[in-house]
């Protein structure tokens, strides 16, 4: 796992948004979170980016839907993604208000 991490570390994208406009986008610190997920670091995770959670169950869930379609796994899906998209819009204010979550 560590040299995952590290492969992933030293080959980070940079985001465009807050490059050439100096502000973060609604997903800056996705990669950093999902580093940090991977090193066991649970809590820094979250306080990087706190849709990490969701977004990969819903990843998950859409991918086993796609296998063993499940009676409401499209019903399921798509109020979890509602609400990552509200986790993700939450954190985006906060973070141009200049404050944090965790």
């Amino acid at each position: 796992m560590s040299a995952l991490t590290d492969f992933l570390k030293t080959h980070f994208f940079s985001c465009p948004y807050k490059t050439n406009f100096n502000i973060e986008c609604p997903g800056c610190g996705f990669q950093r979170s999902l580093v940090a997920l991977l090193e066991g670091e649970f809590r820094l995770s979250l306080q990087l980016y706190p849709a990490l959670l969701p977004l990969l169950s819903v990843w998950l869930l859409v991918v086993l839907h796609l296998v063993f379609k499940f009676k409401y796994g499209a019903f399921i899906i798509k109020y979890l993604f509602l609400f990552c998209a509200l986790i993700i819009f939450v954190n985006y204010v906060v973070r141009l208000s200049g404050h944090t979550l965790c």
